[in-house]
């Protein structure tokens, strides 16, 4: 059974959709069940500006996508890639056992995106 917050969430996800201008982006999966979820953010002085995901997956993955992108909207770069899928299935008041894996893709969307926006940063000064 799911929570309020996960049919919301489900229901009226945020932050869908793809970021033109992102600086950093994380392609993560779970082959057990054949999810997906791309996680786009765009860094300014240090913070998530904006954060936007899009996924294939079932409701459980599109509910974690908004909820994780919800919570790392707008945290420093060190807070946000200190989020845990725990957090994002507590938020989301829980999921069951067997979906706790969804919560998974957003948490390592989100950080995933983040060493990618590193390692553009890299990049662009020439190291």
């Amino acid at each position: 059974m799911y929570s309020d917050k996960v049919i919301d969430h489900f229901q009226n996800p945020r932050n869908v959709g793809d970021l033109p201008d992102c600086n950093g982006i994380g392609k993560v999966g779970n082959q057990a069940c054949g999810d997906m979820m791309e996680v786009y953010i765009k860094v300014e002085e240090g913070r998530l500006a904006d954060i936007k995901y899009k996924t294939f997956g079932c409701g459980a993955a599109v509910a974690s996508g908004s909820m994780g992108t919800e919570m790392a909207k707008g945290m420093t770069i060190e807070e946000a890639m200190k989020i845990t899928n725990r957090q994002v299935a507590k938020a989301l008041d829980g999921l069951p056992p067997e979906k706790m894996h969804c919560s998974n893709l957003a948490a390592d969307g989100i950080r995933t995106a983040i060493e990618d926006y590193f390692s553009k940063q890299k990049i662009g000064k020439g190291e």
